[in-house]
């Protein structure tokens, strides 16, 4: 009988795993696929490369993954990224700053956007619809006004380990932006499933009237899951710029819609209440991987948003029908 009760054990386990982390599975499958198809994929530069330009994406994911568990979403988050960035390119290259004070700067004009965002959203009632698609518009015409719609290009020389170092070498050295976004990763995954602020989302995502007649300061929750992304778009456009070299209005141009597919390709529901901070990580490595394979196939870009759009409206109707299981 225990013999049974193991084996039933490890099978409910596997199925448990398959159905939460069936992202890995297809990434597994996609890896496969572009290394049958290319020669030039499965290599250490070209896996090293698609991991750096994850990077950015996957710490915007970190913050809308937080929204998105409360059953909210943010979409100013690719627009407060480009202009963060455009505020610490231009701080360096024309107002003089230290490269460290720009980069502070950038990160506090990112928590700031979050800041009111969630002020305006938990306070004041408007729609996060609403909101956040103002503030994606005010970053867009800001970005543009700052950088008067031309690249800002050459970042100091001091700060440029954070985008392009690599610990172990250039040729098979860890990169050190990939190293900074697993951190961020192990902290907010430990902050969502071990302290009383993530036990809140997920309340909160499940149905914010009882939590809030649970004790839950629903309000507050709300605020701080729109500064804490807002933060991380500034983390993302200091880690963007370092690696581009450069601050351009195309700078995290439609993340907060990359964010969203790979969050719902990763598990997190937009119901909200269900799913696990890493999971929107593989989402966003899913994505990088496809896009990437997808280049080296030739495939034409045009051909390529039109996938996303695609892959993304697939990812809603697999969240409806999970829902719909549950």
């Amino acid at each position: 009988m225990s013999e049974l009760s193991a084996n039933r054990n490890l099978k409910v386990r596997i199925s448990k795993f398959t159905k939460e982390y069936a992202i890995v599975i297809a990434i597994l499958a996609l890896m496969i696929i572009f290394t049958l198809t290319s020669e030039y994929f499965l290599t250490y530069r070209n896996i090293r490369n698609i991991l750096m330009q994850t990077v950015s994406l996957a710490i915007v994911c970190i913050g809308q993954s937080l929204i998105v568990t409360t059953g909210e979403f943010d979409l100013s988050l690719g627009q407060n990224v480009c202009l963060s960035s455009a505020v610490m390119a231009w701080l360096i290259k024309y107002g003089g700053f230290n490269p460290w004070i720009a980069i502070l700067c950038a990160i506090a004009v990112g928590a700031l956007i979050g800041l009111t965002n969630g002020v305006l959203i938990a306070y004041a009632g408007i729609p996060c619809f609403i909101v956040t698609l103002v503030f994606q518009m005010v970053a867009r015409g800001g970005a543009k006004i700052i950088t008067n719609a031309t690249p800002i290009p050459g970042m100091p020389e001091q700060i440029k380990f954070l985008g392009r170092g690599f610990i172990g070498g250039m040729e098979y050295g860890v990169p050190i932006s990939v190293l900074i976004m697993l951190a961020l990763f192990v902290v907010f995954s430990f902050i969502t499933q071990r302290t009383k602020y993530g036990r809140s989302l997920y309340a909160i995502g499940g149905n914010k009237e009882a939590a809030y007649f649970a004790g839950i300061n629903v309000k507050n929750t709300r605020a701080i899951n729109y500064t804490i992304a807002g933060t991380l778009c500034g983390i993302s456009a200091v880690l963007l710029v370092i690696r581009l070299d450069s601050a351009a209005i195309t700078n995290g141009n439609l993340y907060e819609f990359d964010a969203m597919i790979s969050c719902i390709l990763g598990g997190i529901s937009l119901a909200g209440g269900r799913g696990k901070i890493v999971q929107a990580l593989f989402g966003a490595i899913f994505l990088m991987l496809f896009f990437n394979g997808m280049t080296m196939l030739n495939v034409n870009p045009f051909v390529q948003d039109v996938l996303k759009g695609i892959v993304m409206i697939g990812a809603v109707a697999l969240d409806v029908v999970r829902n719909k299981r549950r």
